[in-house]
């Protein structure tokens, strides 16, 4: 689709680190939030063995399972549609054309820059069975898959002499 090109062209790359930022809080509020948050948290807690604290240190949010709760949200702050579907925080549907989260009831884990900025997000269902299991951003105005690896704003100041590459975000 065409549009979609040109609403990408139109978006700086410094808009798209403002709100993936704001998205980012967002998901960590969620998660922390004892009502939209509580299967996020036990999914981290429970199942996968994560402490508070590599949650936080790593900014891990959660995206309720809700098709306008973060485009609400980011409506409220002031970002366009076209600016939410160029960052790849939402997507509008064929059917009504309305804008809705492309991440829904998934853990949302930020992707960090070398340079500090929330470049895009890596999101894991909950239910392993739930067919695309990882959502990741697409390539935006900021964000280049093949251009970052995951970890590198800690790694960088931390590097020994090897380093353990792993496959995803959660590993």
């Amino acid at each position: 689709n065409d549009s979609s090109y040109m609403e990408k062209d139109t978006v700086s790359r410094k808009r798209v680190y403002e709100m993936n930022v704001e998205a980012a809080k967002f998901f960590r509020n969620c998660l922390f939030d004892p009502v939209l948050g509580k299967e996020g948290m036990q999914y981290l807690t429970e199942k996968r063995q994560f402490s508070t604290v590599t949650i936080k240190r790593f900014g891990f949010g959660y995206a309720p399972n809700d098709f306008g709760l973060l485009t609400r949200h980011m409506r409220k702050l002031g970002y366009t549609e076209e600016e939410l579907i160029a960052a790849f925080l939402c997507g509008r549907s064929q059917k009504t054309g309305k804008l809705f989260d492309l991440f829904r009831e998934r853990v949302v884990i930020p992707v960090i820059d070398a340079a500090g900025n929330v470049v895009a997000f890596s999101a894991r269902a909950l239910d392993a069975a739930t067919p695309n299991k990882y959502m990741n951003t697409s390539d935006t105005p900021a964000f280049k898959k093949s251009r970052i690896l995951f970890g590198m704003n800690y790694a960088k100041n931390h590097c020994a002499e090897q380093m353990i590459l792993c496959e995803g975000a959660m590993d």
